[in-house]
C-alpha cells in the first residue's frame, strides 16, 4: 500500500501503552541517496529533549490515526543515531525540489511523494508541471525507476516518453476500397 508522505507530516504519535498522542511529526528525514524515510523530527510538550526523533524501526504502525509506537521510549537524540546524523546535517527534502530531465530541461518542482508502507521506501514523486507545459497535463507522477540522479538542488529523471514517427514504409498495405496501395504513418509512443 501506498501511503502520501505529506500526511504523515504533523501527524500524532501514539503510544500502544497509553493510547494517547505522545508526539507530533515535524519533518521526514530522507536519505537522498536511496531515497527512503529513514526517521521522523518530532515535536510536543511531552517530549525532554529537542529535537527528538523516531526511527522508521520503531513504529509499530501507521494507521487513520496516527503513527503508532510502542512508548515513549522510542524517542532517540540525533547522538544516538550516529550513521543517520550525517544525513539529518544534509536537510535534504523533497518539497519543491526541481525536477529535470536528462537533457536538464525543466519538467517541475514535486509537490508529494508517497511511500511503501512497511518498508518506508519512496515509490513515487508528484511533480507539477510549470505554467506553460501545464495546458497538457498540470501533473505528472514519476516511479523512483525514472530518477537518474539525486543532487542538492534537483532531481534529474529519464527524458519524457518521445513520440516517433515510423516511416512510410513500414506498413504499407493494399486497401481493397482504393485504386492504388497507401502508405500509412503510425504514431508509437516509446519508453
Amino acid at each position: 500500500m501506498l501511503i502520501n508522505g505529506f500526511d504523515l507530516l504533523n501527524a500524532p504519535v501514539m503510544s500502544l501503552q497509553t493510547g494517547g498522542e505522545l508526539a507530533r511529526t515535524t519533518k521526514a528525514i530522507i536519505n537522498p541517496h536511496n531515497l527512503t524515510i529513514i526517521a521522523y523530527e518530532l515535536a510536543g510538550p511531552q517530549l525532554d529533549h529537542h529535537p527528538s526523533f523516531l526511527r522508521i524501526n520503531d513504529i509499530r504502525e501507521v494507521s487513520p490515526v496516527g503513527i503508532i509506537v510502542d512508548s515513549s521510549e522510542e524517542f532517540v537524540l540525533l547522538d544516538d543515531i550516529i550513521n543517520q546524523k550525517d544525513i539529518y546535517e544534509l536537510h535534504f527534502t523533497l518539497e519543491h525540489k526541481v525536477v529535470l530531465d536528462e537533457n536538464r530541461k525543466k519538467v517541475g518542482k514535486v509537490t508529494s511523494y508517497n511511500f511503501e508502507a512497511g518498508a518506508f521506501v519512496i515509490q513515487q514523486l508528484t511533480i507539477q508541471r510549470p505554467l506553460l507545459k501545464s495546458f497538457n497535463d498540470s501533473e505528472l507522477i514519476i516511479h523512483r525507476s525514472q530518477i537518474l540522479e539525486v543532487t542538492d538542488h534537483a532531481i534529474v529523471i529519464k527524458a519524457k516518453n518521445v513520440a516517433k514517427i515510423v516511416p512510410d514504409t513500414a506498413k504499407s498495405y493494399v486497401n481493397p476500397f482504393r485504386q492504388s496501395p497507401q502508405a500509412e504513418a503510425m504514431r508509437i509512443d516509446q519508453e
